[in-house]
């Protein structure tokens, strides 16, 4: 177990699962959706890794695709997007349910998204709290919806990103009553400022169990055009 430091905060990191046979470091090992306990699965971080790890890696990389941030709530999903470079507050959503997928995806067609990063709501020290496996049950319905498309999900830490939100609006100086309203989607936007930060590092790639859609989610990502800045292509 290790620590990244984001805003002053710690955040614990599982570097290494137990898989005999299979998983050696954390990139090659990912969880299923469906247990909590780390399992032999077809597809790995290595294979599909996120934007941020890309860009990371690869600092003149910049992805095609924009990446949407989505803090989940019992009655409101805040959303916000990035490239890694500028993070926009985009929208409140007050649905649920697949009314709340189905407009998901929408916006996702239509703000060129190709990857979810969806808050995973973990105590202080790592741990699932009772609100984590609803969230794993959204997030593995909303994997198979954008694996049919070629797009991924990956399940962020989101501890203390509302109280990063709200600070960060104080200190915008935005009223109370624009606060309450925009909170969820600011809290989007420290989630994706978060991930960025971290290179990718500790994040987890939500997988369809079904092997067609795993294959799409390979096949899309082997398509994956590396356009860099100067306007080099390789």
């Amino acid at each position: 177990m290790g620590t990244v430091k984001v805003g002053g905060l710690s955040f614990p990191i599982q570097l290494r699962y137990s898989v005999p046979g299979k998983c050696n470091t954390y990139l090659n090992c990912i969880r299923s959706t469906s247990q909590s306990t780390p399992v032999k699965l077809a597809v790995s971080v290595d294979e599909i890794p996120p934007n941020s790890m890309r860009q990371a890696s690869e600092p003149r990389w910049s992805s095609t695709g924009f990446s949407l941030g989505v803090d989940l709530g019992l009655s409101r999903t805040g959303l916000a997007i990035s490239k890694g470079f500028s993070f926009r507050p985009l929208m409140v959503l007050e649905l649920r349910g697949q009314k709340l997928e189905d407009r998901l995806v929408h916006i996702a067609q239509k703000q060129e998204v190709d990857e979810f990063i969806v808050g995973l709501p973990l105590s202080s020290d790592g741990k699932e709290t009772p609100q984590s496996n609803k969230v794993r049950s959204i997030a593995g319905r909303l994997a198979v919806r954008a694996a049919e498309r070629g797009w991924r999900v990956y399940l962020q830490d989101e501890y203390g990103t509302s109280t990063e939100a709200m600070n960060h609006m104080v200190t915008m100086g935005l009223n109370r009553s624009t606060r309450k309203g925009k909170l969820d989607a600011y809290a989007a936007v420290m989630l994706l400022e978060r991930y960025f930060s971290m290179a990718g590092h500790g994040v987890e790639l939500v997988v369809p169990k079904q092997s067609e859609l795993q294959i799409k989610l390979r096949k899309a990502s082997s398509m994956r055009t590396d356009i860099f800045e100067d306007g080099f292509q390789s």
